[in-house]
């Protein structure tokens, strides 16, 4: 190819004329294959969102890949679904959500069409539990701002290790055995739970504080009702949880 000359001007604008569409054509292809990351764990970002209608999250985005999971817009404790999102794609101009699903086994993913979803919310707020260290922290933007002794579960129903999220913050309970308040999170029990619904692991007070720290429980995390109350000030519905 010839370099173009001052009097070429014409020739050059032409050119770029000419590969632009291709450009951009080549730049949507990029987009449209890969993932945009909805949640940034290294940048202390998580976006999550509710779910609006009933729907099969999938194996791939695209309509006829095979269903992992189906969907309601409520939880067994009443409140809106609300799930964890991992990643955007676009294909074939329609927009996909990859999530974390709250199924069994725990860390399933699958995609659902964006427009089930609700709008995006998001949160830097992470909770991490350590079973061996019997300790929960909550961190923001990747600074501690509370810290609990807590009890895990025992070693027939073991508190399930991996990357949830708070859905739901419930009170008024009739049993006291959670204590004053109680999360519900997207993780599940392999074995047994004492979270209203089954199924589905806590994080909640107790009305017997002198078991923590320990393992106690049927896999829920727990916490004394003072400690539960001061989490309640500083974590959000939508908080990123890891349990290791």
């Amino acid at each position: 190819m010839r370099l173009l000359r001052h009097g070429d001007r014409g020739v050059a604008l032409a050119l770029v004329l000419f590969l632009l569409p291709a450009a951009a054509a080549s730049a949507a292809g990029r987009e449209g294959g890969g993932d945009f990351k909805l949640s940034r764990p290294g940048d202390d970002l998580w976006r999550w969102a509710l779910v609006e209608r009933r729907v099969a999250a999938r194996a791939a985005p695209v309509a006829q890949a095979r269903v992992v999971a189906r969907l309601r817009t409520g939880t067994p404790e009443g409140t809106p679904e609300a799930v964890p999102l991992l990643a955007r794609r676009d294909v074939g101009g329609r927009l996909w959500l990859k999530i974390r699903l709250p199924v069994l086994p725990n860390g399933t993913t699958g995609w659902i069409p964006r427009s089930a979803a609700g709008g995006y919310e998001e949160t830097r707020a992470h909770l991490i539990v350590d079973r061996s260290r019997l300790t929960a922290r909550l961190e923001r933007r990747g600074r501690t701002v509370f810290r609990a002794p807590v009890g895990v579960g025992q070693r027939g129903s073991p508190t399930p290790a991996g990357r949830f999220m708070v859905r739901n913050r419930l009170t008024g309970f009739s049993d006291p055995v959670y204590g004053a308040l109680a999360f519900g999170t997207t993780a599940r029990s392999a074995t047994l739970t004492d979270w209203p619904g089954g199924g589905f692991i806590g994080i909640h007070g107790t009305n017997q504080p002198g078991l923590l720290p320990g393992r106690v429980s049927h896999g829920c995390v727990r916490l004394r009702d003072r400690d539960i109350r001061r989490l309640d000030r500083l974590m959000p519905v939508g908080a990123a949880v890891t349990i290791r």
